[in-house]
């Protein structure tokens, strides 16, 4: 009996792989709900052993997976299913197979493939006892960033063998790998000129994880400061990165040799599906952009396009900071905790707000265009900034430099920092993710919050957005350096919730 693994979200279960020989007719029956990947498997398998030499037997062949009553789906059985037959047919003793878990696709020349999953897939036979794994060898950078399991590649099912048998075949890479540099392109916050109250809002949300919502005429710098956010964020701690990196490998199959710091960065197109924004799919739904932006940021352009389903969708992890996902066979949840960005234009054309353009679109056409983004979702979203255009573009962008991302950096890890060691021996680890009930039960009130519930009595807030002001105040007085909010602190985070000029 072979062993195997379900994935069912980022949690697993483990899988009993059987194979059982019996008389009657050559033929390969696989049972315990398989899918349509997995039903396959059965056609690739038999071609991989012979071509590697081997006898594949010639009865009834019927392959077990239990627990029967799970779903199982996706081809990274078939090197399982291989070692369970070979074992049956006394190719292999069986007593080898005992302890490892095994994940593979099969090529029909016997070659060893890379699945999707393998991080998660480890990652839950450690916590679940598992000691020992085989996984393809192109994956094993991947595998090795799991500690507490013995990890050996395969390039072939001939590898397998030797590996079961301990033979010279074996290759094992133990130890942990990370990394403090990150790929892709080098943005920088210094190529940003101007936009001084701009700059200074995305600072106070990277500081305490806030929500973001920019809006304003097209050309003024909105896309070039949301991409600029993931730079001045503090980089994740090895946990966080190895979470981050095992939700990426359920959608993508990756050569991945070391850990990437740097929090994620999601841009969704307009045209998103629900299932691409939030997640989706037949049987175990897969996680979709608000996973994927887990512990980083996830940037809407042009929102108000959105199709509005979607767009709801996203009320629930953004208070929750998980998505669950409900099919006819199977429920699962995926971690969502990212911040929020969001960039609109002030109405179809985009040049309604902006000075000595002719607008062409009516009241009626902007009031129903800004309504495409409903007030629970602005409800939702801490700081509001407007940004206008910049007058002298050319001459500020020659002669003037803005802060580089580094020294902003430094300053919001100083600020998380104060947060951490504040909300030391709760689950939050920033002021925007702070629930209401420990706001008010646990912490100080700010001075200051007559003037919150002033704006409040004239149905300027929702008790939500009191909140959220509060939250903005902390952040605000993090950066500062000081141990609660002061009333300035207070007025600074009423204008960020209201858009209003600082």
């Amino acid at each position: 009996m072979a062993h195997s693994v379900a994935l069912l979200g980022l949690d697993a279960m483990l899988v009993d792989i059987e194979a059982w020989i019996g008389g009657g007719l050559p033929r390969t029956v696989i049972v315990g709900l398989p899918d349509a990947a997995l039903h396959e498997s059965r056609d690739r398998c038999r071609a991989a052993v012979t071509s590697a030499g081997l006898v594949w037997p010639g009865q009834v062949v019927t392959i077990n997976l239990t627990p029967a009553t799970l779903p199982k789906a996706g081809s990274h059985y078939d090197l399982g299913i291989a070692a369970a037959v070979l074992a049956a047919n006394g190719i292999v003793k069986r007593h080898l197979l005992s302890g490892t878990v095994i994940l593979g696709e099969l090529g029909l020349d016997g070659q060893v493939r890379p699945v999707r999953g393998v991080l998660p897939a480890l990652m839950a036979a450690r916590r679940l006892g598992v000691e020992r794994a085989v996984v393809p060898a192109a994956q094993m950078g991947e595998a090795n960033l799991v500690d507490g399991v013995a990890v050996f590649g395969a390039r072939h099912l001939t590898d397998l063998i030797g590996i079961l048998a301990g033979g010279p075949g074996v290759l094992w890479s133990p130890g942990h790998q990370e990394t403090e540099t990150v790929t892709g392109e080098r943005l920088d916050l210094a190529d940003v000129f101007g936009l001084a109250g701009a700059k200074w809002a995305l600072e106070v949300a990277a500081a305490g994880r806030h929500h973001v919502y920019f809006h304003g005429p097209p050309g003024v710098g909105k896309t070039l400061l949301a991409r600029r956010l993931p730079t001045i964020l503090p980089l994740l701690t090895v946990e966080e990165a190895l979470e981050v990196a095992a939700i990426r490998s359920l959608v993508d199959i990756m050569a991945m040799d070391a850990l990437e710091l740097r929090p994620p960065y999601a841009d969704p197109h307009h045209t998103a599906s629900l299932a691409s924004l939030v997640g989706g799919g037949p049987k175990i739904a897969r996680p979709g952009a608000v996973s994927l932006a887990h512990r980083g940021v996830l940037f809407l352009d042009e929102v108000p396009e959105f199709p509005s389903r979607a767009l709801e969708a996203m009320r629930t992890p953004l208070e929750s900071g998980e998505i669950v996902l409900g099919r006819s066979e199977m429920q699962v949840r995926y971690p969502a905790r990212f911040q929020l960005v969001m960039a609109a234009n002030p109405c179809p054309c985009g040049l309604a707000a902006t000075p000595g353009a002719h607008c062409t679109c009516t009241p009626m056409a902007i009031r129903r265009y800004a309504a495409r983004v409903s007030g629970p979702i602005l409800d939702r979203v801490d700081i509001h900034q407007h940004i206008r255009p910049q007058r002298r573009v050319l001459r500020a962008g020659y002669e003037a430099h803005g802060e580089p991302s580094a020294v902003v950096r430094a300053r919001v890890e100083a600020a998380r920092e104060r947060q951490a060691l504040r909300l030391y021996g709760t689950p939050w680890r920033a002021n925007g993710e702070v629930p209401g009930s420990y706001l008010h039960r646990h912490l100080p009130a700010p001075d200051g919050v007559e003037l919150i519930d002033a704006a409040t009595d004239r149905g300027q807030l929702s008790a939500r957005g009191a909140d959220k002001v509060i939250r903005l105040a902390w952040t605000i007085a993090d950066l500062g350096g000081r141990d609660t909010p002061a009333a300035d602190d207070v007025r600074t985070a009423f204008a960020l919730r209201r858009g209003e000029d600082l």
